[in-house]
């Protein structure tokens, strides 16, 4: 597909809102003026101003994402694989997000356990906030934040309870074609005294999507069952909150569901999490005193049956997660300073990938922490935004040998704000990310006599960031070069190399991101870029979904408009991946450009009630996400996962 497409796509959905603007009078009054995004503002980090992304509540209402692909659909510098929903990878500037420190309200999210299975996320039903920090991450953003962080925020009672009522409900429908099927969301929430809670389920069901092409793609049916629950307390300056989030998905998958192999079958899988955290803060804060005290445990459990014709038997991986934090921070004259300590224990269990003579494997992780980040704005136009900490980890292999070692990560951002329209700022990073055992369902294939090499050591990695902010009364823009490098990551070795060793290349992703955004009255007009050349060893890296991967070039269009007088929204979305050549045994990715459009309408009389429409994919597009396989006629025939064709969605939710 062809830039200069791209560009008339586009030049017909900016000509239809141009019409759209003509037909209404202007309304100077209700302009949002969009403000320069600072690097640092009111001792906080500002991602987006150093090449980040954040998904805010808002966007959420117009994207009304179905998962992991929608949430992100509008971001050059995130893709998502396709396929069934746990299938789905996220990689970030062309890196997967188990490099990157990944919490759900502050629960640590543990990394893809296996390379044919689905990054770990939560449903975007339950979400208010998605930051995605890329790059040179805060001290505070927890351990082995090698290339950044991903915080997902849940929605709760007192963000959905409206002013002067104590109790409230959602609920939501919706039916897709296209084998997405029914979908379907319950809310209750309410206050009473000083207690809040809430209770959400989502559930969805369906079929096998079909390509643009009409080819049905296996074991992509929806079988999301989903609950979320949260219950508060507030007494006397203080506020304590009791969190439960449940995950379920159990349907026939592909045995590699990230890829098509000739001949594959469908054979029952279910992918399983549970999280309890408790979170203690204070409604009383003051600058010398506000604290935030947090623990947590989370179970993590992926189950495949016993596959009696084929060579590779029944898998079960068990991940159990707990630990916590504790933190306070101080407000100084010209920022914050937030110091603390964290730990966290990793509990692994694998079972007989194939009938080897190791059937049964445990081991663990340990990790202990402290950490400092300080925010500052000064009034001469500097920003500064740094911090270290320094952690120490233990790892015990299934033959009971231990590995321990300690080490420092520092971080610093440097801005400069040289008027209202113009900044400037500089990052860097080294960080110490202890032992990485990442895709460790590799020991699956390993037989008894599979060691861990007595010289395994710690990973690392380094970041550099520079770039420029921009803005106007109603418009910003930004743009940011990036340099990520990740050294010592683990591979699972066969044959003579039969063991658990250290990865000798680097891996590298370096580029450009650009962002920029205008506002006109009702409406909104945005736009992302990326370029990124991720390598390994200094090499090109093959197109075969691992946790580096190939992207080139990426960019993203949207335009949302309004009419308040009727109630109604419209929008629409255009993305573009460039064409990435071949290499090795796989063919070239052709580029694609894929349009989505939405329209939502709440009729005047009842403004507690929304009916929407969207479509997908509007031109019918046969494509595969850039963090896919890619084809190859070797390695048994493999083909990509491909992302569904036209499908329409519609949608009624109605609040009280």
């Amino acid at each position: 597909m062809k830039f200069n497409r791209i560009l008339s796509l586009a030049g017909v959905s900016l000509l239809a809102t141009a019409v759209a603007l003509q037909a209404q009078e202007a309304d100077t009054a209700n302009e949002t003026v969009l403000d320069l995004i600072t690097v640092v503002s009111k001792g906080k980090d500002n991602v987006e101003a150093t090449g980040g992304t954040v998904v805010t509540h808002e966007d959420l209402e117009k994207l009304q994402p179905a998962d992991v692909s929608g949430l992100f659909s509008r971001e050059s510098s995130i893709s998502v694989s396709g396929g069934g929903g746990p299938s789905k990878r996220i990689h970030v500037l062309g890196m997967e997000q188990s490099n990157l420190a990944v919490t759900v309200d502050g629960v640590p999210q543990t990394a893809t356990s296996w390379h044919h299975t689905g990054s770990n996320v939560i449903d975007p039903a339950f979400l208010k906030r998605v930051e995605v920090e890329a790059g040179a991450a805060a001290a505070d953003s927890g351990f082995a934040a090698a290339a950044g962080a991903i915080r997902y925020e849940t929605v709760g009672a007192l963000d959905l309870l409206e002013d002067g009522k104590n109790l409230g409900a959602r609920i939501g429908l919706s039916y897709g074609t296209n084998g997405r099927g029914f979908s379907g969301s319950a809310a209750g929430y309410g206050r009473h005294e000083g207690f809040d809670w809430f209770l959400m389920t989502h559930g969805a069901t369906g079929d096998n999507y079909k390509n643009g092409n009409g080819v049905e793609i296996l074991g992509t049916e929806p079988a999301a069952r989903n609950i979320l629950g949260k219950l508060g307390y507030e007494f006397d300056g203080h506020r304590v909150e009791l969190g439960y989030e449940r995950s379920r998905d159990k349907a026939d998958r592909l045995i590699k569901m990230n890829m098509g192999l000739a001949g594959d079958e469908l054979h029952p899988l279910e992918v399983a999490r549970d999280a309890v955290n408790i979170k203690y803060t204070s409604t009383a804060a003051t600058d010398m005193w506000d604290p935030e005290v947090h623990v947590y445990y989370s179970q993590n459990d992926y189950w495949r049956t016993d596959y009696q014709a084929r060579t590779n038997g029944n898998m079960i991986l068990n991940e159990d997660l707990y630990g916590g934090k504790v933190q306070n921070t101080l407000t100084v004259d010209y920022g914050k300073i937030t110091a603390g300590v964290d730990f966290g224990r990793h509990d692994y269990h694998t079972d007989n990938y194939g009938h080897n003579d190791r059937r049964y494997r445990d081991f663990h992780t340990t990790q202990v922490g402290v950490f400092t980040q300080g925010r500052f704005e000064f009034d001469n136009g500097f920003g500064i935004s740094t911090g270290a900490r320094y952690d120490g980890h233990r790892f015990s292999d299934w033959d009971d040998n231990t590995f321990s070692d300690s080490g420092a990560s520092v971080n610093g951002t440097v801005s400069y704000r040289f008027n209202d329209h113009v900044e400037v700022f500089a990052g860097a990073s080294r960080t110490w990310l202890g032992y990485q055992l990442r895709d460790y369902a590799y020991l699956h294939a390993r037989n008894d006599a599979f060691f861990t090499d007595p010289d395994f050591e710690a990973a690392r990695a380094q970041n550099y960031k520079v770039g420029a902010n921009f803005g106007g009364g109603d418009w910003n823009a930004g743009v940011t070069l990036f340099d990520t490098r990740i050294r010592g990551l683990p591979l699972y070795g066969t044959g003579a190399n039969n063991k658990l060793y250290n990865d000798p290349d680097e891996y590298r992703s370096r580029g450009v991101t650009l962002n920029a955004g205008y506002r006109w009255n009702e409406t909104t007009i945005g736009a992302t870029f990326t370029k990124a050349k991720v390598t390994g060893g200094g090499q090109t890296l093959l197109p075969n979904s691992g946790t580096f991967m190939p992207i080139g070039d990426m960019a993203t269009l949207y335009v949302d408009h309004e009419i308040p007088d009727y109630n109604l929204k419209l929008g629409a979305s255009l993305a573009w991946a460039g064409k990435v050549a071949a290499i090795g045994d796989f063919h070239e990715q052709p580029a694609y450009t894929v349009i989505n459009a939405y329209a939502e309408w709440s009729p005047v009389s009842y403004e507690n009630v929304s009916l929407r429409i969207g479509v997908e994919n509007l031109f019918n597009e046969t494509y595969f996400e850039r963090t896919s396989y890619a084809t190859s006629d070797a390695r048994g025939g493999i083909e990509p996962v491909y992302a569904p064709g036209r499908t329409f969605t519609f949608q009624s939710s109605i609040k009280f």
